[in-house]
């Protein structure tokens, strides 16, 4: 007989692993990744690249490393290329694959943000952050140091910092190149701009990148969300713009024959909430054209938990040029999808799944994609373009899977008073009995312009282990349901959205026998974090709140967010000076009286996306007014501390959320959440 299942406590996020960053070696199709695991005695997390063979029979590490990542072979897979972090930062290593050793390739000052192999093999092209000073040699790294420390900063640019970077230091990305022989290195860009993602011409004679380069001195940067594609010589000089400054362009490749290049892009016709399309501009330069625009958004806007921070790989163009693969997001799904110019998408692989990684092997027979589902975790998956078939190559989950009881969620569409058609999923708590009833929470998704889906979310799981009806929906604004239903919150915050979700709520008391009417909580982070704050302000109905990194003030946010000239103009629709008393009015803390559900407050304290502040006037204005409410801050945090931040916060903040619900909603039954256990 098998082992009874158990529930699932915060703790066992300890025990999962994470995968990665496939790269596909030229010759043998082997696939190198990373893989990711928690470090619990040193409170951190632990990466080195492994290779799994193309049948998934062999399964071996290769790099010793700590902290290393995003492989990359050389064109004739006797090397391979990593990342790696240590005492001298964030450098390129190369890796002998006939012995595994490694070497360090660059040393960079300010570490190597991302790498790229030359044709011929023989060099390295990598983006690094310089100042003008250091470009010049002006001043060694460590006068600089000093020099820092002994006056203040001073900013002239209209957004001086960023989410994850923190305040602007004065330096910006630039390209460069290193020989392999020689280590010989050489600066490509230089200017006031940044340089991302390059790509080597398949002669190896330019290279092409991403960047806002502003011309007209009278143009603000920051305030500009269009970028353009550039190439460069490989030697220096002869930049070229390739795009006509019309897209914000998130990711790019270039056909088999270098002829064309396919673009994931949106022409920001309505701010965030505009979804990309695929566009194709010749590699000579000119005006891109877009393909039909569907109801799918290119790209993957799933939010969970569960997924590394990887980053999303480009369109891949066919051998033919007329077919574009790229991942797509659609009604709670994503996958890996052909787009051809006349014709509707069409989805190359199958199944309820989220795929947020591809990539192809050199015959294009096979896609290597790094996809979750509901059952656990994401692993790799060796899917055959032509028949469809798939073979799983890891399956570093499976056995913790199999211990736990997964509560599968349950999908629904419900028609909203205000007329929209929104699709749901529910989460019936697993040590439920029949006919018992359990404490419904909603949990609100962060963007607006994103998406939940029915993959398996440990954050989700612990709430149903604890005893909770867990309600999710993707209201309107949010991706993966057309153009129209994302932009449709844009200007009407606290209107359409609030009313989706209390509909939900009402669709779920009446359709699923086991929620109690009596016992309802509401929860979510960033965006949801700003809409939970603006429901408990609006309506009493909930017993229990749970707001995580949220807004509660849209004219100090304005002025302090990394987003918030754009956001609030866009979501909103104002400044402070133009539109304070629109401003007032849409923000929660306007309504901080009338809120009477017991709230908990968190916040990291690095966060430049929803500034801490956000949290601190919330709680100020609730504790003055005499209402229930915890604040917790976490050191050295940014925004996305719940999905990647430390170890022990991450397991501390699970136990934090149910032990308030415990508190307030009193859950009956089946709890797993709340644990004294480290």
């Amino acid at each position: 007989m098998s082992e009874p299942k158990r529930l699932i406590k915060p703790e066992d996020l300890y025990r999962y692993s994470w995968v990665s960053d496939p790269a596909i070696h030229p010759v043998t199709s082997s696939v190198a990744y990373v893989h990711k695991e928690m470090d619990q005695d040193n409170n951190d997390y632990r990466t080195h690249i492994r290779v799994v063979t193309i049948d998934g029979e062999q399964d071996a590490p290769l790099t010793d490393g700590s902290k290393d990542f995003a492989p990359s072979w050389s064109p004739d897979g006797t090397k391979l290329g990593i990342l790696r972090v240590n005492e001298n930062g964030k450098q390129v290593w190369l890796v002998d694959v006939s012995d595994g050793t490694a070497v360090q390739l660059t040393s960079a000052k300010q570490g190597v943000a991302a790498f790229v192999w030359s044709p011929d093999g023989n060099t390295i092209a990598y983006t690094s952050r310089v100042s003008e000073e250091e470009s010049q040699g002006n001043r060694s790294l460590d006068e600089m140091r000093k020099q820092e420390g002994r006056r203040g900063r001073s900013y002239e640019r209209t957004i001086p910092k960023a989410e994850g970077l923190g305040w602007w230091d004065g330096r910006y990305s630039q390209l460069f190149r290193i020989e392999l022989a020689s280590g010989a290195v050489t600066q490509l860009t230089a200017g006031a701009c940044d340089v991302s993602q390059p790509v080597w011409t398949r002669d190896g004679s330019r290279l092409a990148f991403l960047s806002k380069k502003i011309d007209d001195p009278k143009q603000d940067a920051d305030l500009i969300s269009y970028q353009d594609l550039f190439t460069v010589s490989s030697s220096g000089g002869g930049l070229h713009r390739v795009t006509d400054t019309s897209l914000q362009i998130s990711q790019f490749g270039y056909s088999p024959d270098g002829s064309v290049i396919a673009l994931i892009a949106e022409d920001r016709k309505y701010g965030s909430g505009t979804q990309s399309s695929i566009y194709l501009v010749p590699s000579t330069g000119g005006a891109p054209v877009a393909w039909q625009e569907t109801e799918i958004q290119v790209g993957n806007y799933i939010l969970n938990d569960m997924r590394t921070a990887a980053v999303v790989p480009g369109p891949s163009v066919a051998s033919d040029g007329t077919r574009v693969y790229a991942i797509g997001t659609f009604q709670g799904q994503a996958h890996l999808y052909q787009f051809s110019e006349g014709e509707a998408p069409a989805a190359v692989s199958r199944g309820e799944r989220d795929i947020y990684q591809f990539a192809e092997t050199a015959d294009g027979r096979y896609f290597i994609v790094l996809s979750m589902d509901a059952q656990g975790s994401g692993e790799l998956y060796r899917l055959d373009r032509l028949s469809g078939e798939e073979l799983r190559l890891t399956s570093w989950n499976k056995a913790v899977m199999e211990e736990l009881d997964i509560s599968l969620p349950e999908a629904f569409w419900y028609n909203s008073t205000d007329g929209d058609r929104v699709q749901g999923w529910i989460m019936r708590p697993p040590a439920l009995p029949q006919g018992g009833k359990a404490p419904l929470v909603l949990v609100i998704h962060g963007g607006p312009h994103a998406m939940y889906a029915p993959t398996y979310s440990h954050e989700l799981q612990t709430l149903a282990s604890a005893g909770y009806a867990v309600l999710y929906v993707n209201p309107r604004g949010s991706f993966g349901y057309g153009q129209s239903f994302a932009k449709s919150c844009r200007g009407d915050f606290g209107g359409g959205d609030y009313r989706n979700l209390m509909d939900a709520v009402d669709v779920a008391v009446e359709r699923f026998d086991f929620v109690d009417a009596t016992r309802l909580g509401v929860m979510g982070g960033s965006y949801g974090g700003l809409m939970t704050n603006w429901i408990i302000s609006q309506t009493n109905r909930f017993q229990a709140a749970v707001s995580q990194r949220c807004i509660s003030n849209w004219l100090s946010f304005y002025g302090t967010s990394d987003i918030g000239i754009s956001y609030t103009e866009g979501i909103v629709g104002g400044s402070p000076w133009e539109q304070q008393a629109l401003l007032l009015e849409k923000s929660p803390l306007t309504y901080a009286a009338q809120v009477e559900a017991p709230v908990l407050i968190m916040h990291g304290e690095q966060d430049f996306r929803c500034p801490v502040g956000q949290s601190d006037e919330w709680y100020t204005a609730l504790k003055r007014l005499g209402k229930q409410t915890k604040l917790i801050r976490y050191p050295g945090s940014n925004h996305t501390f719940l999905k990647n931040g430390k170890p022990s916060y991450r397991v501390e903040a699970l136990r934090e959320v149910n032990a308030w619900l415990d508190k307030h909603l009193a859950a009956a039954g089946g709890r797993g959440g709340a644990s004294d256990e480290a």
